[in-house]
């Protein structure tokens, strides 16, 4: 037998760092590798409640820095607003905050709320904004789960990185803290309510007719009071959940609070309603979830979910990106194998557990209503 040959690699190109698309790479990889300055530049101003003082000092006028801090810390001799405006500027070039040229005679640049700014804004509309959510999104248990995402990736995958991180799962964690507890109530609901306001607001017709409705995973019962407010049909509201959380709901003209485990049984109604409740859970869970809401309807009833729903290919936009975003932060906070899907996976997992028809209402770019029919 003849000795091997030793193998030979043929001489790669010199790579000409100076090119434009090594240039422009170099670029994507330090803007990737810093992205943690947004989140935490974001955490930092609504914290500071910045975009309330902003808002608050009338007609949404542009300010300098120095002008939003004696707003936001009053009698503070240690605040500085150099570092504030350099916040606001990072997060001017993502759409938050407006950057307005200096007044004739000034050197400071002034800022605005933009659109997007205007949903972290306190006391707008219900009381309520996305502030909360980005709070809860940043406190320090849930940062330290983030710095254990590859965990997800190494397994074994029945403990999420926050339950490595912290020795327990977020929802156990949050039910020790009160804090957490009523901070996770108020991102939820300043998420929620701009979404069931499209709902009733004639964006999805699928309650017509429905005369006792079901809320799963209904905390207070705000969304079952806001459907039942606009559907006079709906005769008899059941918000159900588990009985520590109902056990603080209000109370409700024409509903009912009623504590469970939605593994094990669901009332029964003619349609059963849930919000983000799916997301989080396994598909074998999800299954074992939807099979108790069959049982708990007659024929031709529906259960409708509103879920975030990915879409089939990846892009950069901004749907897909918070999309996926969101996606992976189920994965890393609640369950590694909870999950957004993908409409078809929705349909499937319905018909496996005897709901033959299926439709999906996109009123919402994040939420999509998912309407399962017997």
């Amino acid at each position: 037998m003849s000795p091997e040959k030793p193998t030979t690699t043929a001489p790669q190109a010199e790579i000409d760092e100076t090119s434009e698309s090594r240039n422009q790479a170099r670029l994507a990889i330090m803007e990737l590798a810093n992205m943690i300055s947004i989140p935490m530049a974001l955490n930092a101003v609504v914290r500071l409640k910045v975009p309330t003082a902003i808002w608050s000092s009338g007609a949404n006028t542009p300010l300098t820095a120095a002008e939003i801090i004696p707003l936001i810390l009053p009698n503070n001799p240690h605040a500085d607003a150099d570092n504030l405006g350099r916040l606001l500027r990072l997060l001017t070039t993502y759409g938050v905050f407006s950057e307005h040229p200096p007044i004739s005679g000034e050197n400071m640049r002034r800022f605005s709320l933009t659109e997007v700014g205007r949903t972290l804004v306190e006391g707008d509309g219900d009381g309520l904004s996305y502030g909360e959510y980005v709070l809860q999104h940043h406190q320090d248990a849930l940062v330290r789960g983030w710095t254990l995402v590859d965990h997800a990736v190494k397994g074994p995958t029945s403990k999420t990185p926050f339950e490595v991180a912290n020795g327990e799962p977020a929802y156990d964690y949050y039910g020790r803290s009160e804090e957490m507890n009523v901070l996770m109530q108020r991102a939820m609901a300043g998420v929620s309510v701009p979404f069931m306001k499209a709902v009733v607001g004639g964006g999805y017709d699928g309650f017509d007719g429905v005369k006792r409705l079901v809320d799963v995973g209904g905390s207070a019962g705000d969304c079952v009071k806001m459907i039942m407010s606009k559907y006079e049909c709906i005769k008899e509201g059941i918000n159900f959940d588990l009985p520590e959380v109902v056990a603080q709901a209000p109370l409700i003209t024409g509903v009912t609070h009623v504590g469970g485990d939605m593994f094990k049984s669901i009332p029964c109604g003619d349609a059963i309603f849930m919000k983000w409740v799916l997301t989080t859970w396994s598909d074998n869970e999800v299954k074992q979830i939807m099979k108790k809401c069959n049982e708990a309807l007659p024929a031709g009833g529906k259960l409708i979910a509103c879920e975030p729903v990915l879409p089939e290919r990846s892009d950069d936009s901004h749907r897909t990106r918070a999309l996926l975003s969101g996606d992976i932060f189920v994965m890393t906070i609640y369950g590694a194998k909870g999950r957004h899907r993908m409409e078809e996976e929705y349909r499937q997992l319905g018909i496996s557990v005897g709901f033959p028809h299926f439709r999906a209402v996109h009123i919402d770019y994040f939420f999509t209503i998912l309407e399962f029919q017997k």
